[in-house]
């Protein structure tokens, strides 16, 4: 409990129940070695989700009285994705705060984001629960809201297929094209792993249960490779 307590310090919250954030910082894996733990965060993270969408919808409503509704929902999308949440959960630290299994511990790349993003909004929904709408949305004020300049000037309110398409042709001359690497487990459990090409230069790589899924990481993996 007082490495729990050193977690809600550094996050700048002072929590009525510990028991709360300590089950927001827990991984499901974690369970199936430490039979003394007594939940996992996936009930937090299905509260923080629906708490999260309704912070960033209010944020942007405010802040862009003049923008359209698919604009809003366009930026709105770019804030809430997997690596948006997953980089501002690496930001306040949550990356060493994490109760995972040792083999989850290992685990970098795509499946770490996902675990990132996931434990961002287990802690919003402790934070709701524990202390209400209005210190969730502090927390999403303080650590989420400040991204948008930042997504309006990087355009990343497009998918990452065609942000990165317009910036190859624009920086390279070229289209790019995609290509499966491989494709593992069974039929109904796939896991594609695709490989974007400038020319026959392979930028990235992206996973995914799905291609298009596998091609939408592949080009955000490229975006961030060449700092486009």
């Amino acid at each position: 409990m007082n490495d729990i307590a050193a977690h809600a310090a550094h996050l700048g919250y002072t929590f009525n129940d510990l028991d709360l954030l300590a089950e927001a910082l827990t991984h499901r894996s974690y369970l199936n070695e430490n039979k003394t733990a007594r939940a996992h965060n996936e009930r937090l993270e299905f509260l923080g989700d629906a708490v999260l969408e309704l912070a960033v919808t209010h944020f942007l409503f405010e802040r862009f009285p003049t923008k359209p509704e698919g604009d809003l929902t366009a930026y709105r999308a770019a804030l809430v994705n997997t690596y948006s949440l997953a980089d501002s959960a690496e930001e306040i630290g949550l990356n060493d705060m994490l109760l995972l299994s040792k083999g989850e511990a290992r685990d970098t790349g795509r499946a770490r984001q996902i675990i990132l993003a996931n434990a961002f909004e287990a802690v919003l929904g402790a934070i709701y629960l524990d202390q209400g709408y209005q210190a969730a949305e502090a927390f999403v004020a303080k650590h989420l809201a400040p991204k948008i300049d930042e997504v309006i000037a990087k355009r990343a309110w497009q998918d990452a297929k065609s942000r990165f398409q317009e910036l190859a042709q624009e920086k390279r001359g070229h289209t790019p094209t995609y290509k499966t690497l491989r494709e593992e487990g069974p039929d109904h459990d796939k896991q594609f792993t695709v490989g974007v090409f400038i020319g026959s230069e392979k930028i990235a790589e992206g996973e995914g249960k799905a291609k298009q899924e596998a091609e939408q990481a592949a080009a955000q993996a490229a975006l961030d490779t060449l700092g486009w």
